[in-house]
């Protein structure tokens, strides 16, 4: 149930996006400070002949158009020819600009021993500035190199930790929910469970009603991933409860959403309880979920809110007979909204024409055609006498 969207293609993620607002101030700032030594570079190659304005200019654009080289590279990783004809271009003529309005000065053909000590003193300071801007620059890029690391280790730290719980999630989840193959007397029952991820929303337990026959209860929780799952623990132990006191479907979907109201926020459920009792009878709830097929054919089934919902856990129940030979086929919402790459949705045509095969064909149709939500399938069949 609510399948979320595809995830983005990694090439139009914006790398930015999850580093630190001081980090990515301090990378540009130390980009900005490593080629503004560019600027002091031209100025001791024009032998300090440069005039102020070109001179901080010169400077203050080799930085900033350097950050606007790097900012656009990581952004546009291989678009990045967009941005870089442009930008220059631009500098270029910039730069051009500069050096057409503010020219050098004249170099003297003989210089005295004050313009010899004026020039020596501004090649010092060249000469220090770079060395300053260019410290400035590399001790801007260790900080970068050693934050990022740490934040790198301590993601991956956190990720392991919680890639492990959802490893033990779904190894009870497996425990919890039913094997394929469980064996009722006069009934053929097959089951399968496919979670998109390494866990699900779906749930379905399978029981005996006390009398011979079965009692399924089936349903998809809203959301997915470690929450989901943990509300599909709590309605699987309360369906479990609930069957001891009663094999009434309407009524187990009452405990269902009691639950449910009472104990979580905003969590909801489909939900779909059956008890097919040993002479055939089938008597039906439902909350909100799909309805099954009888031998191909869907089951009509008066509409209710899912569980959960304020003004639901009011279900009407319903019966119908389970001939010899016959197969209920129950499933949830994964089958019919399976995707493939052009969009298509495996739909309800596809999902009934399908539905009078095993259970393990309905979720391999589904799950070739493109899975995006868990899937489970449930068929029911009654032996002849």
């Amino acid at each position: 149930m609510n399948a979320e969207p595809a995830n983005e293609p990694i090439s139009k993620v914006n790398p930015w996006r999850n580093i630190p607002g001081r980090t990515f101030f301090i990378f540009l700032a130390a980009v900005f400070f490593t080629f503004s030594a560019m600027g002091f570079l031209g100025d001791i190659a024009g032998m300090g002949l440069q005039s102020p304005i070109r001179f901080v200019g010169g400077v203050a654009l080799s930085g900033i158009f350097a950050v606007f080289y790097a900012y656009g590279g990581i952004r546009l990783r291989g678009s990045f020819w967009k941005a870089f004809l442009p930008l220059l271009v631009l500098q270029i003529a910039v730069m051009s600009f500069l050096s057409n309005w503010f020219p050098d000065a004249p170099r003297p053909a003989q210089r005295n021993a004050a313009d010899t000590a004026r020039l020596q003193s501004r090649l010092n300071f060249d000469t220090e500035a770079t060395t300053f801007v260019v410290f400035l620059g590399y001790a801007g890029f260790v900080f970068v190199f050693v934050s990022e690391s740490r934040r790198h280790i301590r993601v991956h730290t956190e990720k392991a930790v919680l890639e492990s719980e959802m490893e033990a999630a779904r190894e009870i989840q497996q425990v919890i929910l039913p094997g394929s193959g469980e064996s009722f007397s006069g009934f053929r029952v097959d089951s399968v469970y496919a979670p998109a991820q390494q866990v699900g929303g779906d749930f379905f337990q399978i029981l005996t009603d006390g009398a011979g026959g079965i009692l399924l209860v089936l349903g998809d929780v809203a959301g997915k991933g470690l929450p989901a799952a943990m509300l599909v623990s709590m309605l699987v132990g309360s369906i479990r409860t609930a069957a001891e006191e009663t094999a009434e479907p309407a009524q187990i979907l009452s405990t269902l959403h009691e639950r449910l109201i009472g104990r979580t926020r905003g969590g909801f459920s489909t939900a779909l309880a059956a008890r097919i009792a040993q002479d055939g009878q089938v008597f039906i709830a439902n909350a909100g979920h799909l309805a099954p097929y009888l031998d191909g054919k869907e089951v009509a089934l008066p509409g209710a809110l899912p569980l959960g919902v304020t003004g639901g856990g009011q279900c009407e129940e319903m019966s119908l007979t389970l001939a010899p030979g016959s197969r209920l086929t129950f499933y949830t919402d994964g089958v019919v909204e399976a995707r493939n790459q052009s969009g298509d949705l495996f739909g309800f045509d596809r999902t009934q024409a399908i539905s009078t095969e095993t259970a393990a064909a309905i979720v391999e149709a589904a799950v070739h055609f493109g899975q995006s939500d868990d899937i489970t399938v449930v068929t029911i069949e009654r032996l002849p006498a």
